[in-house]
């Protein structure tokens, strides 16, 4: 029988840990993607403040429709020049764009990916356009991670997450990836990815091939049949055709690639 002393630990253990989990679960409205789409596309900003994270002055809005609050975020920098001095050095043809966002999620869908980054719209507010995208509900960023030094509690889990971020990151060509703050983590540790202003740039040679390490059987495959076409179809409107040329040329590569370590590790070691 269950000593009498231990259900006082039992209710303090709901009260700190289930209920919170519980309380959050009820404030998250459920909705498929395509509704958090319409919601971000229609809804009325009922609040908003400038965000002190970053350095292209985004915003948290606070949207409603009347039934549903929600909150989203709003980027709207789209930064062009031929030549702009970094930190990291100097960049040639440098774009800081929130079209990048949208072209980020809608390929994203077209590769199976969509469910590690938020619903992202076009959108005009306070008379400028940008991207608005689903706030997503996080514990932390994958910088805070490391700073507290937490381990997860699926480690396989979390490294075949990030084998996944890790494909989108040299497919898209980001320059920003290693941003601290641009991996959320959620609070049943999925991996989420944001931020994707410095990204789709026109090279055709991946970024960093050394950190494809491994690759879902899903998503291989997935990059192996996209289709040109389609790809082009669904992102004309946010990239140019040398930007989509590039995704293609990327794509390509890391096929090779993974087809190459295939080969010599074999389909076990590579595959998951």
């Amino acid at each position: 029988m269950r000593s009498r002393r231990a259900y006082p630990r039992l209710l303090l253990a709901f009260v700190l840990v289930v209920l919170p989990a519980l309380c959050l679960a009820q404030e998250q409205p459920q909705l498929t993607a395509e509704q958090k789409r319409e919601f971000l596309l229609n809804a009325k900003v009922i609040r908003y403040k400038q965000l002190d994270e970053g350095i292209t002055r985004s915003h948290r809005l606070t949207l409603s429709d009347g039934k549903i609050t929600h909150d989203a975020h709003f980027q709207s920098i789209d930064e062009r020049r031929s030549y702009k001095p970094l930190d990291r050095g100097a960049e040639v043809n440098f774009v800081d764009s929130y079209l990048y966002n949208i072209a980020a999620y809608e390929l994203a869908k077209l590769i199976g990916l969509d469910d590690m980054l938020p619903v992202t719209v076009e959108r005009k507010w306070r008379g400028e356009k940008g991207a608005m995208a689903w706030w997503l509900s996080t514990q932390m960023s994958i910088g805070e991670k490391a700073d507290k030094k937490i381990s997860p509690p699926d480690l396989e889990a979390w490294n075949n997450s990030m084998y996944k971020v890790r494909v989108f990151t040299q497919l898209i060509y980001d320059t920003d990836r290693n941003n601290p703050g641009n991996i959320k983590i959620g609070h049943n540790w999925e991996v989420y990815m944001v931020d994707f202003s410095r990204a789709f740039r026109l090279y055709h040679d991946l970024k960093n091939p050394q950190d494809l390490v491994r690759c879902s059987r899903e998503l291989l495959e997935k990059l192996r049949t996209l289709d040109g076409q389609i790809l082009a179809a669904k992102l004309e409107k946010y990239l140019t055709e040398l930007e989509i040329e590039g995704i293609i040329r990327r794509r390509e590569k890391i096929v090779a690639y993974f087809e190459k370590l295939i080969a010599e590790k074999g389909e076990y070691a590579v595959l998951y």
